[in-house]
């Protein structure tokens, strides 16, 4: 009981952290919702040709861009800022504390789960509220453990990102690098039809992304059958949480990088941990 009561206020404190960043907050949750109103301006609401079937540009956009919005708040927000802190020192003076290691990392975990789960939120009902988008009670479950899948897949990621990149200079441009490219090619930004590349479509087969977005999409495909679970897409997205939490594992460290026997933080004003 005790440990599950620290998780929760570092779940907190983390979630504090976070709103009192208006940067990350924007690009995280209203980003991706500026993103859905302006697609849906430009490209109309009109039914097209999806891996769907022939559904209306927000039917297609809104599971897409609310899973982005997942795969943003973890793995990029838990890759740069696990990143950052190592690099300022905040996670070497967490680990000399009572504090179990952890909960510290669970909390930041959960926290970004949390936020991720605002957003595809807000994404859900803004579709239902303002653009008539499908929404069955039978495909909800569906729905919630694909998210509970990917979610915990891409925050494993980003604990590997974490580990991999040694200073935030290095997380910044790698996550952006990855994720963003990945939407154009993941069936996210630009609906994938039959004269698509098959190159291309094998690439983002191999990604977690575009595993994500068909399996939270199909469970909101009104053409579906209830209760419309993929699966072999969860199974895909399993295997990356594996990989994620394999390299976390390995290379995860709470020292600051020691670049030429110094140090790399620099002299900044502590941020919270």
């Amino acid at each position: 009981m005790r440990a599950m009561r620290l998780l929760w206020r570092r779940t907190r404190i983390q979630n504090r952290i976070f709103w009192r960043t208006p940067v990350a907050a924007f690009f995280t949750l209203v980003f991706p919702i500026l993103m859905m109103v302006l697609f849906t301006a430009i490209f109309g609401n009109d039914p097209f040709d999806t891996v769907y079937g022939r559904v209306s540009s927000s039917q297609f956009y809104t599971p897409g861009l609310a899973v982005f919005a997942a795969a943003s708040s973890t793995y990029t927000n838990i890759g740069i800022n696990l990143a950052s802190r190592r690099e300022l020192g905040i996670l070497k003076r967490v680990r000399g504390t009572p504090l179990p290691p952890w909960i510290y990392l669970g909390g930041v975990v959960l926290s970004a789960v949390w936020i991720a789960a605002l957003g595809v939120a807000a994404m859900v009902v803004l579709g239902v509220a303002a653009y008539g988008v499908n929404v069955e009670a039978a495909k909800v479950p569906a729905m919630l453990v694909t998210f509970a899948v990917g979610a915990a897949s891409f925050a494993a990621l980003g604990l590997a990102l974490s580990s991999v990149a040694r200073s935030v200079n290095m997380a910044v441009p790698i996550a952006n690098a990855t994720l963003l490219p990945l939407a154009f090619i993941s069936n996210i930004f630009v609906p994938f039809g039959t004269d698509t590349p098959a190159w291309l479509d094998l690439l983002g087969n191999i990604f977690p992304l575009k595993h994500f977005g068909l399996a939270f999409g199909e469970a909101m495909n009104p053409f579906s059958d209830a209760p419309a679970f993929e699966w072999h897409r969860l199974g895909v997205l399993l295997i990356w949480l594996a990989a994620g939490a394999a390299v976390a594992a390995w290379r995860f460290s709470w020292e600051p990088p020691v670049i030429a026997g110094r140090s790399s933080r620099r002299r900044r004003r502590p941020v919270p941990a």
